[in-house]
């Protein structure tokens, strides 16, 4: 008699997106780059369920396309401001949209 198959382990599901959710674009000066602020951005977007991009920036700095509920994009955008513990951040500036930025958001916080 065959074994009854196993069941596939549960992936967690994002929920749905919502007409509140908002997306903004931040662009981050500072010493951003060589201190695992990318890395670190993404570790806390993830936490907070956010999608969303992070690169680095040929002047020395970080942008951030960030898409959620807008209680996790505010508390994103304040740990903007400190970011991870060896950077030092001068600032951070919310930058208008494109049209096409809202298409472009992957379904998870990907690192560019």
């Amino acid at each position: 008699m065959p074994l009854p198959p196993l069941p596939m382990p549960s992936t967690p599901k994002r929920p749905p997106r919502s007409p509140t959710d908002l997306t903004r674009r931040y662009r981050v000066a500072g010493k951003v780059q060589g201190v695992y602020f990318r890395h670190s951005t993404r570790v806390e977007a993830k936490r907070l369920g956010l999608r969303g991009t992070v690169r680095n920036l040929s002047d020395g700095g970080v942008e951030v396309l960030v898409h959620g509920p807008p209680a996790a994009v505010e508390t994103l955008r304040a740990w903007l401001h400190r970011g991870p513990a060896l950077a030092r951040v001068d600032a951070v500036c919310e930058i208008a949209l494109a049209g096409a930025d809202e298409t472009m958001i992957p379904e998870d916080f990907e690192i560019l």
